[in-house]
């Protein structure tokens, strides 16, 4: 099998996440058009790896699993904080999370 499909897959799950990412407010989209692009990346290694018959593409596409959960779990906690603070979660929200400067 050619690896052209894949590449295409990919390139199709990068662009809705980019354009879920650009366009949309909600913090949760936003979460997961990033899961989207990163999982466009795992595809893209995993066929290199494939199309190489080398195994270090497929050990980078586990690394990024292993950061992407991560990434996960920091997300929503800030996701949480978010809602607990503020009770929305916009993601115009985030620019107002610095407390204001005291004028002397």
């Amino acid at each position: 099998m050619t690896p052209e499909p894949f590449f295409m897959l990919a390139t199709l799950l990068f662009s809705l996440g980019l354009i879920g990412l650009v366009s949309r407010r909600n913090i949760f989209v936003v979460y997961l058009s990033i899961e989207l692009m990163l999982s466009a990346v795992n595809l893209v290694l995993v066929t290199f790896s494939r199309l190489r018959v080398d195994m270090g593409g497929s050990v980078m596409a586990l690394l990024l699993l292993a950061v992407v959960a991560a990434e996960a779990a920091l997300f929503l906690a800030i996701i949480i904080q978010l809602v607990r603070g503020r009770q929305s979660i916009d993601s115009d929200d985030f620019s107002q999370l610095q407390q204001p400067k005291e004028s002397a």
